[in-house]
């Protein structure tokens, strides 16, 4: 975003100070919009000013609901005047001369929410302009203390705290809070930032600090896709069937089970395959497993398969395209089975998932140099661990300059080593491609589904990510078509799913897709 506000104004289709008001109109239209009793009549303001072009938003914003909306504003810069950047200088001249700049240093002192003192009337507005995208460093000890203070509010309050671009203390590249102190962060009910939301609003902390976010438009032009892109319904992999075609031609997905007493799992997949439109589905079942997965079953099929052997003598028929190995498989018998469906002459893709990845835990680079770029990987935070020691612990440091490491730039590390698509698991799944192409799944905000976090849930996904393999689509795209889809299956469900519940949601979220 620096990068395209830095060419539109270079190339004088806008001046910084245009763009500056554009975004401070931005916030209090976003504001009223969240809260529209407060733009019914004159309230209270206080807004905490940067040194950096955020804190220019600031002043912006403080003069529009003085002057446009005869609010009552205190205004606080953290930062001396004489050092600011031209256009935020411009913007605090202008407030100047309709109102005084406090010392946010001495802010901590005067500061108690949602009123100043227990003399003066409550705080409406809190409006933290501190630092947005720009901050590199822990959030600076006088407003660590700011940010305690919010962050011990009771609740209910009367006041808002709104946040301009991103809550200061926050790091917009990986969402993560910078410094050792996790509540180093002031808090917000709305973040409103200008043209995209930016990682930090997705990822790791982000959400739990941006509460909601509002995306305003300034007027640039974005010529192409950052190197990041959103998972939503424009990005969906082929859905529809194909007129004329027959079973075969949707594929053949086969998903091994674990013995008896340990199939739960992968019926569920089976399910999940079937119902995203894989022409046939088969179980692959030990001999002890076979009448208890025949008793459960109906339009899925069942093939006796106890160990490598009969694997290697099921992937000799080519119409098999997808295969799913992992869950509920059992990890001692995991790492034989794996090696042979890698091995197969035709290289069906391959889902890998739960057992089939802690199978390698010790030894993952024996996975690494199996593995084909039909293979996708789904690990959940521990498995990730086990398999990328290394990258994971990278991502668990405490970061203490921006950009931080973030879960973006440790999947695609994953990818990369592993030659293959990683989809590494939570409500910021981020998918990635061993060429860097990388997607972001958000469950946030008004995607939130917290009720997929039931057993069996994680199976059910490594089902639709097989389904949508055997139906031709590349790994990527099925990958990111089947983290979108399950996350939709839980929201049209809503409260009270249990994981048997995803499959059966596809054809309501397929009619609301058109298809």
């Amino acid at each position: 975003m620096r990068a395209i506000e830095q060419a539109a104004i270079e190339g004088g289709e806008v001046t910084g100070l245009d763009l500056m008001e554009r975004a401070g109109r931005g916030v209090v239209e976003a504001v009223f919009e969240a809260w529209p009793a407060l733009a019914q009549g004159a309230f209270r303001a206080l807004v905490l000013c940067g040194p950096g072009n955020n804190g220019g938003d600031g002043f912006v914003v403080a003069r529009l609901l003085a002057e446009e909306h005869g609010w009552l504003v205190d205004v606080y810069l953290y930062g001396e005047a004489e050092k600011l950047a031209p256009d935020a200088r411009a913007n605090y001249e202008r407030w100047c001369a309709i109102g005084e700049v406090g010392d946010a240093r001495s802010l901590e002192r005067l500061l108690k929410f949602p009123g100043f003192d227990a003399d003066q009337p409550d705080l409406d507005l809190f409006v933290d302009a501190a630092f947005g995208t720009g901050l590199s460093r822990p959030l600076p000890e006088e407003l660590v203390a700011i940010a305690a203070a919010l962050n011990d509010r009771e609740e209910p309050v009367k006041g808002w705290i709104v946040a301009v671009d991103l809550p200061s203390g926050l790091c917009s590249d990986s969402g993560r809070v910078l410094g050792a102190d996790p509540d180093a962060v002031i808090p917000a009910d709305l973040t409103v930032t200008f043209h995209a939301e930016k990682l930090g609003h997705r990822l790791a902390d982000g959400p739990e600090w941006c509460r909601r976010v509002a995306v305003k438009d300034i007027g640039l032009e974005c010529p192409e896709p950052g190197v990041v892109q959103m998972v939503d319904a424009r990005t969906l992999g082929r859905l529809g069937k194909i007129a004329g075609g027959h079973k075969y031609s949707e594929g053949h997905a086969l998903i091994l089970t674990g013995g008896s007493g340990k199939t739960g799992a992968a019926r569920l997949a089976a399910r999940g395959a079937l119902r995203i439109g894989a022409g046939l589905v088969t179980l692959g079942v030990p001999g002890s497993a076979q009448m208890e997965v025949a008793a459960q079953i109906s339009a899925l099929m069942l093939r006796r398969i106890d160990g490598a052997e009969a694997l290697a003598g099921a992937l000799q028929d080519a119409r098999l395209n997808a295969l799913c190995l992992g869950p509920g498989l059992g990890v001692d018998r995991a790492g034989e089975l794996v090696e042979t469906a890698l091995s197969a002459a035709h290289r069906p893709a391959v889902v890998l998932d739960a057992d089939a990845l802690t199978a390698f835990a010790e030894a993952p680079e024996v996975l690494f140099d199996l593995l084909h770029d039909k293979c996708v990987l789904t690990p959940h935070g521990g498995e990730f661990a086990r398999l990328f020691p290394e990258i994971a612990a990278r991502l668990a440091e405490t970061p203490t300059r921006g950009p931080a490491y973030s879960k973006d730039d440790a999947t695609r590390a994953a990818a990369e080593r592993a030659g293959c698509v990683v989809l590494y698991k939570g409500a910021d799944t981020v998918i990635a491609s061993p060429l860097g192409a990388c997607v972001v799944n958000s469950a946030h905000y008004d995607r939130a589904a917290p009720w997929l976090a039931t057993a069996g849930s994680g199976d059910v996904l490594a089902g639709f990510i097989t389904g949508l393999l055997a139906r031709g689509l590349s790994p990527m795209d099925a990958a990111q078509t089947g983290a979108w889809l399950h996350v939709e299956c839980a929201l049209t469900f809503g409260p009270g799913l249990i994981a048997e519940d995803l499959p059966e949601q596809l054809p309501a979220v397929f009619r609301a897709l058109g298809i």
